[in-house]
């Protein structure tokens, strides 16, 4: 188990947390809950603003591949995966590897990249449809912060359970005031959002030893 931030190529998205905190309304909180087609390709206010492929994911699936050696006899799961962008590009650069991802969204599903579509499953990551260490990389990328703590510790299990090597998983948390006041205001779907050392209690509860990285909006 490793504290590593594996998503630092990612773009810096702009975010004005201040008009967020003051503008949004539980109507906006409940849309983007829903996770359709508002919450994707919607207003702003409501999630992504659009979620459209830009190549932004490459970086990271190259990271991902190196730290964890990963090969064309290697199996891949991306938990919340939306539309496959990181799948789609980590089967760029490893072709004969296999992956598949999982999502709660119909619609994410629906609206895959490219050929995604078939390799994407819609599910709750806090009961998994697949075998007990059926997977040699399993990734979760602020997902299962969007489950209330019971399911959310549910989660951390099943990741356990159907990885037989590598788990990277990113969730919100905070470590001082300033931190939590940003991620309260900003958040729309997460529902378990906490301090850093309540993460590490219920990594040590639910014996999730894999990689993780925390994020702040």
């Amino acid at each position: 188990m490793a504290q590593i931030n594996l998503l630092d190529k990612l773009p810096i998205t702009k975010r004005d947390v201040k008009k967020r905190e003051h503008e949004r309304m539980l109507f906006d909180v409940n849309t983007a809950k829903k996770f359709g087609k508002e919450y994707f390709d919607g207003e702003r206010r409501f999630g992504y603003g659009g979620y459209y492929y830009d190549g932004r994911w490459r970086p990271v699936a190259k990271k991902l591949i190196k730290h964890y050696n990963l090969t064309s006899e290697s199996r891949i799961l991306d938990i919340g995966c939306a539309k496959g962008f990181l799948l789609h590009d980590i089967q760029k650069l490893l072709p004969k590897c296999t992956v598949r991802g999982l999502d709660i969204s119909e619609y994410a599903r629906e609206n895959a990249y490219g050929d995604m579509k078939e390799k994407i499953d819609v599910g709750n990551a806090h009961r998994l449809p697949y075998g007990d260490d059926e997977f040699d990389l399993v990734i979760s990328i602020n997902t299962i912060h969007n489950l209330p703590l019971k399911q959310c510790k549910e989660a951390l299990s099943e990741i356990e359970r159907v990885s037989r090597g590598a788990k990277y998983i990113s969730v919100d948390a905070w470590k001082n005031d300033v931190e939590k006041q940003r991620i309260l205001a900003w958040a729309l779907t997460a529902r378990t959002c906490m301090h850093v050392q309540d993460w590490e209690e219920a990594f040590d509860e639910t014996q999730y030893n894999g990689d993780y990285w925390f994020s702040v909006p």
